[in-house]
Order: structure tokens, then sequence, then C-alpha cells
């Protein structure tokens, strides 16, 4: 692991199946403001800049956490890679990708990165990581992609906290 990387936390990879062919989920990962209507801790998703490598958004939650995304690689149909955090805050590096299984099925993954919390001790960050961060994480991850694939596969917007609240995200 190099410098760099050890800004970040072990990473938390979540993937879900969806019964729709790999460009139809590059369509709606892709669009602006796509948070808006698959996210559901997400109660707005104002875009800055799109598309591509340096496109900008904001994440506003239900709860009145405001969070910007950065891109940082973006490959079209494949997925893109991002920095998301407060504005002038630590940031955490998320992958969204694509995994193609057949004409009509795919996966969609998303892997985070949490920045490092470096006012712990290595023990103490042991135990915060294990007990806390990466159970949040993961079932932060779970209910962002059950959104993505009601979306995707009703072309229903997902509703306010639709796959349960979350501690940090819901009101």
């Amino acid at each position: 692991m190099s410098k760099k990387d050890s800004q970040y936390l072990k990473p938390i990879h979540h993937k879900i199946r969806i019964d729709a062919p790999s460009e139809r989920v590059w369509e709606v990962i892709s669009s602006p403001g796509n948070l808006e209507y698959c996210h559901p801790f997400c109660e707005s998703n104002p875009v800055y800049k799109w598309p591509g490598e340096g496109s900008v958004d904001y994440v506003c939650y239900y709860n009145g956490l405001k969070f910007i995304r950065t891109f940082t690689d973006w490959e079209n149909g494949i997925g893109y890679k991002l920095d998301i955090g407060k504005l002038n805050g630590k940031k955490s590096k998320v992958i969204w990708r694509i995994d193609k299984i057949d004409d009509t099925s795919s996966y969609l993954n998303i892997t985070i990165y949490p920045h490092d919390i470096k006012k712990y001790s290595s023990f103490a960050k042991t135990i915060i990581y294990h007990l806390y961060i990466k159970p949040s994480l993961y079932k932060y991850l779970l209910s962002v992609l059950k959104g993505f694939k009601w979306y995707i596969t009703t072309n229903e917007r997902v509703r306010k906290n639709q796959f349960g609240t979350h501690k940090w995200f819901s009101c």
C-alpha cells in the first residue's frame, strides 16, 4: 500500500445483480443528478459539472448533511471513481463499476475506501472499524444498491428510506 493509500481504511464492497443490460445500468449511473431518483437517503443531487472525469456534484442527505463528490476517473460504460466528503473535510474514495453478466443482466459494484481516523490508536481504530464503520457502510451500500436496482428495473423513483433508515444519513 502506498503512502497516499494510507489515508484510507480497508475498503467495504457490495454488489447487486440487476436484471438489465449493462448499457441500461450505465445510462442510469452516468446521468446527472441520478441520486435524486435512485438513492434512498438523498434529498437532492445538484450538479456543478458533468459528465466525465472532473465532474462535480453534491449529495444533500435527508438529515441535512451535504457532501461533495469529485470524479477522478471515468470509463464510459464501465464505471467511475470519485472522492466524497464534506466540502473542506476528509474525503473517502468510492469506486462504481458495472460487470456485464450477459445481454440481459449485470452486477453493479460499489467499493468505499473510508478516510482514515488518525486521531485514534491502531487498536482503537481496528475496533471502531469492525464494530461501527464497516457494518454501517455495508448497510448503506446495500440500501443504495437496492435503490439503483429498484429504479433501473421499475423506472420508479426510490422513496425516502425505502429500504430502511440509516443512522448516519436518515432524519
